[in-house]
C-alpha cells in the first residue's frame, strides 16, 4: 500500500558526474520489492508533482537508498539535500521484478545507466548464479563494486574505457554468456535489443520500462506503453508503465 511521508535524509553524496547516492530512513522500506520506485517532492511548491526515482536498495532498520541522476531543476535541488533534511516520498510505487521466477536458474541481470540502481536490491535479494551485465557511458562505473558482492559482474562502456567497448549485448557476446531468464532495467534501445535477443534464444525477459512520468499513480495516462493484449478495464492495447509496471514480461509489451 502505497504511502505519503516526510522522510529523513541520512546521508548523500555524488559517486559519478551528476549521479547522487542518498540515503533515507523511511518506514517504506519494509515494503519495497525491488523495481518499484519512489515519488520524490521538491520544496519547490510551485512543482507540484513528485519526480518518479527507483529505489535501489533497502535495509531492515528502515532505509531506502536512491541512486538518481540529476535531470533538471527537481532532482537538481534534491543534490542539495545534506543529512537530517526533510524529504517528502510517496511510495513504494509500480509492480517490482518477479524474483520467483529467477529462482535456482542462471540468469542475466542487466542494467543500463540510471537503470542500473534497481539491479542492485534485486540481485541481493535473488536466489539464483547471476551474471550481471552492467552498461555505462565511460569508466566512472558507479555501483559495480556493490553489485560484485551479489554475482558475477560484466561490464560494458560506449567509449571502451572500461571493460568491453559497446553495449550490454556486446558483452554477452564477448563473454559467450548464457541465461535462462533475463531481468533488466535500462534505456529504450538497450530494451529492444534484449528483447530480440530473447524472442531468438526462447527465453522469458523481464524489462522495467523507464520513462518520463507526471502523477506516477495511473491517473494522468502520460506513460503509456502498447501491448499485445488489451486491457480488461479500458479495453484498448495499453498499459500504464508507473502503475501496471514498470516491470513487464518483454513479449507482452510493444517497444
Amino acid at each position: 500500500m502505497k504511502q505519503k511521508q516526510t522522510a529523513r535524509v541520512i546521508s548523500q553524496r555524488e559517486i559519478a558526474p551528476d549521479i547522487y547516492d542518498m540515503w533515507i530512513e523511511t518506514s517504506l522500506a519494509a515494503q519495497a520489492l525491488p523495481g518499484q520506485f519512489l515519488g520524490v517532492y521538491t520544496k519547490d511548491k510551485s512543482k507540484l508533482l513528485p519526480r518518479p526515482i527507483s529505489i535501489c536498495e533497502t535495509r531492515a532498520d528502515n532505509v531506502i537508498r536512491i541512486v538518481y541522476r540529476i535531470a533538471g531543476a527537481g532532482t537538481g535541488e534534491f543534490s542539495g539535500y545534506g543529512a537530517e533534511e526533510s524529504i517528502e516520498i510517496l511510495g513504494p510505487l509500480g509492480n517490482g521484478f518477479p524474483v520467483e521466477k529467477g529462482s535456482g536458474k542462471k540468469v542475466f541481470l542487466m542494467g543500463g545507466g540510471i537503470g542500473i540502481p534497481p539491479i542492485l536490491e534485486l540481485a541481493r535479494q535473488m536466489d539464483a548464479q547471476k551474471q550481471i551485465i552492467l552498461g555505462y557511458r565511460d569508466s566512472k562505473l558507479f555501483l559495480k563494486e556493490d553489485l560484485e558482492k551479489y554475482g558475477t559482474v560484466f561490464a560494458a562502456t560506449e567509449d571502451g574505457s572500461a571493460g568491453t567497448k559497446g553495449n550490454v549485448m556486446d558483452a554477452v557476446r564477448e563473454n559467450r554468456l548464457e541465461a535462462d531468464v533475463i531481468f533488466a532495467c535500462g534505456p529504450m534501445p538497450m530494451l529492444r535489443a534484449i528483447k530480440k535477443y530473447a524472442a531468438q534464444c526462447q527465453i522469458p525477459a523481464y524489462i522495467s520500462l523507464e520513462e518520463h512520468m507526471a502523477c506516477g499513480v495511473g491517473a494522468c495516462l502520460g506513460c503509456v506503453v502498447k501491448t499485445k493484449e488489451k486491457d480488461a478495464h479500458s479495453h484498448v492495447n495499453n498499459a500504464r508503465i508507473c502503475t501496471d509496471g514498470p516491470v513487464f514480461e518483454a513479449d507482452t509489451v510493444e517497444i
